[in-house]
């Protein structure tokens, strides 16, 4: 199965593609940040390579940066994003393990 077919209609879909195109182009934007904290379930599933120099806690401090700059509510924000992409990842064990069985 693709990376496509994988990820089509999970929760935050939208967010982690745009996120995965950032991150591949060596953009430091909110969605890069986000798979960069949540790439190590994300490297288990196959959809970024197992080997990175930064730290989830860096992405974590970065993201939180990055929405500050934003104005509003960055905790806020920042809470909200964490729990999208937990939902995300949450939905891709399910498929995976669904596609598994």
């Amino acid at each position: 199965m693709n990376t496509d077919e994988l990820i089509r209609g999970l929760p935050g879909e939208q967010l982690v593609r745009q996120g995965l195109a950032d991150f591949q182009s060596g953009l430091r934007t909110v969605p890069a940040c986000l798979v960069r904290i949540a790439r190590p379930r994300l490297s288990r599933a196959g959809l970024m390579p197992k080997n990175d120099s930064g730290k989830p806690s860096q992405a974590e401090l970065q993201l939180y940066e990055l929405l500050k700059r934003d104005g509003g509510a960055a905790y806020s924000r920042y809470n909200a994003l964490l729990r999208e992409v937990i939902s995300f990842e949450n939905a891709l064990d399910r498929r995976i393990t669904k596609l598994g069985s």
